[in-house]
């Protein structure tokens, strides 16, 4: 059976995209193989063990069914437009379908040169092919939408940065690779017939059961953008920095994409930005959102000739959605507060209580993933002296405990249930930077056991796993990591 049956995306007008094939590497190795994922996409569970499959994964052999192409895309990088991106080192080798029916991309990240490599080398280095399958595959175990590491492969060659490391070819899957700057690309061309045939592919793919009173393109721009607000509060839930969403990094299905220069709050402050390249903070932890909201509002002006022919009322009705925003995504971000207070109700004042703790962890530099977690205890035994202790002497933390207890009775809940909902809502794991990096060090110089460490607790990211309990604690002094980068 082929592992490509049924590619869709390379059958849209050729303009869509570039032919290409990868660029075979002299010497790969297995570095690691996701089972369960390839079980759930139908695909051989033994596949890189023989030579024929582990050259698929290098991009040494293209399997039946493959059509490899680099798509075409534009995008705003740090508010910038520039009108021809595309895919510069990732591959899609076609569509894989899952046993429950549902269609992905299979691509390979650092196959080679593509026409759209704008002079890079189209390789990809060891640590951030790692970084991205340790962290894309802790998101999909935290319960956020994301794409997903299916392998990694070294490749017996070296690839050079600022200095010689070696190379590797990661394999992801995703719903699709379909962005906010693909349809920017097409916009700015005024292929008004590109645009429209995109967004009937996007809508059958993604969202068949969209209604569409008032056309296509509003029905997509209104399932993309609840895709969106969702996704981008659960990355604040589980604190979640991306580090760069440029609208070339914005999925219309709601995934994560790119795990380049990201991170996880250790500490927290809303104002928390790691990104090298990202130098004013345009993509902080909190900025997100209104980043999200401006990154909606270049895809409106891109599908705005579909909707209505552009007209007046095809403005106001795109300037409804994108000022109704806020009030959406506030609404959104405070259920998910309020699952990780452990509220099973809405009601006034909660979101004046979540703020109020947040407030108190910016001021006392609290470990944020260690606050919440710790609340569980106090939510199932009543002590909360190990969530006080994290705030010092600050005794503001007794009375915002006090207040939380009083809010929590309101609530017909058992404290054993609403300590196991909390334990749900707030990981004891997460990718903690400080690990990544170890691990990438350890990796690259031959050691790969930190590696098989973290994919194995990160798997289970809600679960107490004492006998890996180390995993969970704060960097220590010389341990921080204050920036990330993208590896390209």
């Amino acid at each position: 059976m082929s592992l490509f049956p049924e590619p869709t995306f390379a059958q849209l007008p050729g303009r869509f995209f570039a032919s290409v094939q990868p660029t075979a590497v002299r010497a790969p190795e297995l570095f690691a193989w996701n089972e369960a994922l390839a079980e759930h996409l139908g695909i051989e569970r033994d596949l890189p063990r023989s030579p024929h499959g582990l050259d698929i994964l290098a991009g040494n052999h293209v399997p039946e069914g493959a059509l490899p192409i680099a798509v075409a895309y534009a995008g705003h990088q740090f508010g910038h437009f520039v009108p021809q991106l595309g895919d510069g080192r990732a591959i899609l080798l076609g569509e894989a379908v899952a046993r429950d029916g549902r269609r992905y991309d299979v691509v390979l990240k650092g196959a080679g040169r593509t026409p759209f490599s704008r002079g890079g080398d189209g390789r990809a280095a060891l640590g951030p092919v790692l970084r991205e399958y340790v962290v894309s595959e802790a998101m999909a175990a935290l319960g956020v939408p994301t794409t997903r590491a299916l392998a990694a492969v070294t490749t017996g060659e070296p690839v050079f940065r600022q200095s010689p490391l070696p190379g590797a070819v990661l394999t992801r899957v995703a719903a699709s690779h379909l962005r906010i700057g693909t349809f920017q690309y097409y916009g700015a061309r005024r292929d008004h017939e590109g645009l429209a045939l995109l967004v009937q592919y996007t809508l059958g793919r993604h969202y068949p059961e969209a209604p569409t009173p008032e056309g296509p393109a509003l029905a997509l721009f209104d399932a993309a953008l609840e895709a969106q607000i969702r996704l981008v509060a659960r990355w604040l839930a589980v604190g979640f920095v991306h580090g760069v969403m440029n609208t070339d990094n914005m999925t219309l299905s709601g995934e994560t994409l790119d795990y380049g220069p990201c991170a996880f709050l250790d500490t927290y402050h809303p104002d928390r930005s790691f990104s090298s390249i990202d130098q004013q903070g345009r993509y902080a932890y909190a900025n997100q959102p209104t980043i999200l909201r401006w990154n909606m509002a270049r895809l409106a002006e891109a599908l705005l000739p579909l909707i209505d022919d552009g007209s007046d009322r095809a403005v106001g009705l795109l300037n409804e959605r994108l000022t109704a925003f806020p009030a959406r995504f506030e609404a959104a971000h405070g259920e998910e507060l309020r699952r990780k207070l452990g509220l099973a109700s809405a009601r006034d004042g909660d979101d004046a209580l979540a703020q109020g703790l947040l407030s108190l962890m910016a001021s006392e530099r609290v470990d944020f993933t260690l606050c919440f977690r710790r609340l569980c205890g106090a939510a199932e035994t009543g002590d909360g002296a190990p969530v006080a202790e994290l705030f010092g002497a600050n005794k503001a933390a007794l009375t915002w405990l006090a207040e939380w207890r009083s809010r929590c009775d309101l609530d017909a809940t058992l404290p054993a249930e609403r300590a196991a909902a909390m334990r749900r809502a707030n990981p004891a794991f997460i990718p903690r930077n400080h690990r990544i990096e170890e691990m990438i060090t350890h990796a690259t110089a031959g050691d790969r056991e930190p590696f098989d460490r973290l994919v194995r607790v990160l798997a289970r990211p809600y679960d107490d796993q004492p006998g890996d309990a180390d995993l969970a604690e704060p960097p220590g002094a010389e341990q921080w990591v204050y920036q990330t980068f993208c590896g390209t």
